[in-house]
């Protein structure tokens, strides 16, 4: 106790000027120990701004990294952990696909269609201007034959053949239909794309052939 109230005493009395900065271990023991304090705290103020603050932002990048990547894992482990079941259930949709292209007709079978397509638009009381085939479309499994079509009569006979070639027996579609009013101002005029399709015969010639070639 008498030993800090002596360093108190030399304290009140301490002038910086009396400071041998030559002879540090001459100082009082408060200024040495206030001059380590001040020098702790310059030490941590420094160290955080200028080292640590910029190791809490990396290291808050890395865990947001961290917790993407165990996300990623865990949906590709789910993934790799079905992925059986997924080549099934493919080769099933795969299957089921190609036997319902199948039972599309081997044959566009364009004539009777052509005649089905007049007798929808006359019996709903429209005048055909014009039925007109169009190149064929090659696809996978199966080809399309585009027919573009001009008729002309008023808004319920129009939508009367509409109707009524949605529902020929032949698979029969649709599309990219234009309504304006007739040049003789008389009823509508409608263009319309209708398309039929026809199963793909060179799919399954092709099919053969790969069999007879793994065979040899």
């Amino acid at each position: 106790m008498s030993s800090l109230q002596e360093s108190l005493e030399k304290l009140k009395g301490f002038n910086v000027n009396d400071l041998d900065f030559e002879n540090i271990g001459s100082w009082p023991l408060v200024v040495k120990a206030i001059l380590c304090v001040v020098a702790f705290c310059l030490v941590i103020f420094f160290g955080y701004n200028f080292h640590l603050k910029d190791l809490g932002r990396t290291l808050l990048i890395e865990e947001d990294i961290e917790r993407e990547l165990k996300d990623e894992f865990k949906t590709k482990a789910f993934m790799a952990a079905n992925l059986h079941a997924y080549r099934a259930q493919m080769k099933e949709m795969e299957i089921s696909f190609s036997a319902l292209v199948r039972q599309l007709p081997s044959d566009t079978e364009v004539p009777g269609l052509l005649e089905d397509i007049t007798y929808t638009g006359l019996g709903a009381g429209l005048t055909i201007d014009s039925i007109s085939l169009q190149p064929e479309v090659t696809h996978e499994f199966y080809i399309e034959l585009p027919i573009n079509v001009s008729v002309r009569g008023d808004y319920h006979d129009i939508g009367t053949f509409v109707s009524g070639v949605a529902g020929l027996p032949r698979i029969v579609t649709l599309h990219d239909f234009t309504i304006k009013e007739a040049h003789s101002n008389v009823g509508l005029a409608m263009e319309i794309q209708a398309k039929t399709y026809r199963y793909n015969d060179k799919v399954e010639e092709g099919e053969q052939q790969g069999e007879a070639d793994g065979r040899l």
